[in-house]
């Protein structure tokens, strides 16, 4: 018979062996990894490789991204506890329950509807921060409760997002995955009006689709 998995241990060795190691250093950032069980979040079938820097398919052709992606785009947002965050893909929730600990508010949209009832149940589970969550286009972002501080895309854009972008507050930043020759992460900040884009470090994600699919 098979020891029984240690999870606590595992994200421990996750944070240690995987971020830390790799350069995040956003104290925060790694507290929240320590926090939410990403084993709840993955298929039971490989849930004993859950603390793996792998990313796992999650149904419908969508993944849980790998930790330290993840890790990687948080720290890169420089993300404040004031701050109102809107999240592009919900996919598992994993990423949705991370943000909830580190900024004040999280919006979260999943275009697959059955995707969205899954997360929702599985937060349910989590102790998390304030996090609303809908089955919609993220493509349009959720212009009712705009602008935001933040924004985090978790599918690979083909172009600027510029409806998100115009979601975005003064001082706000923005990350997607931008597929524009190499597919690379990119950072907008917004100043005084204008957008600055920064390239970061290249990537692999989903492809965002538009509309909501059942």
């Amino acid at each position: 018979m098979a020891a029984a998995i240690d999870y606590r241990i595992a994200r421990k060795r996750m944070v240690v062996e995987q971020l830390r190691s790799r350069e995040i250093d956003d104290e925060r950032v790694l507290g929240a990894f320590l926090d939410i069980p990403r084993h709840l979040f993955v298929d039971p079938a490989v849930r004993a490789r859950a603390y793996e820097d792998s990313s796992f398919p999650i149904g419908y052709e969508q993944t849980i991204s790998q930790p330290y992606t993840i890790a990687f785009m948080l720290q890169s947002m420089e993300i404040e506890s004031r701050h109102r965050v809107l999240e592009i893909g919900t996919g598992s929730g994993y990423q949705s329950a991370l943000l909830s600990l580190l900024a004040k508010e999280v919006y979260t949209i999943e275009r697959i509807t059955t995707l969205a009832r899954k997360a929702e149940e599985t937060l349910r589970k989590v102790k998390t921060g304030k996090i609303r969550l809908k089955a919609g286009d993220g493509s349009e972002g959720w212009k009712s409760y705009a602008p935001f501080d933040r924004i985090i895309v978790a599918a690979v854009m083909r172009e600027r997002p510029l409806a998100l972008l115009d979601q975005l507050c003064d001082g706000g930043k923005l990350i997607a995955p931008l597929a524009a020759g190499t597919e690379c992460l990119v950072l907008y900040s917004r100043e005084r009006g204008l957008i600055q884009e920064k390239r970061l470090q290249k990537c692999a994600f989903v492809p965002l689709k538009k509309g909501l699919a059942r």
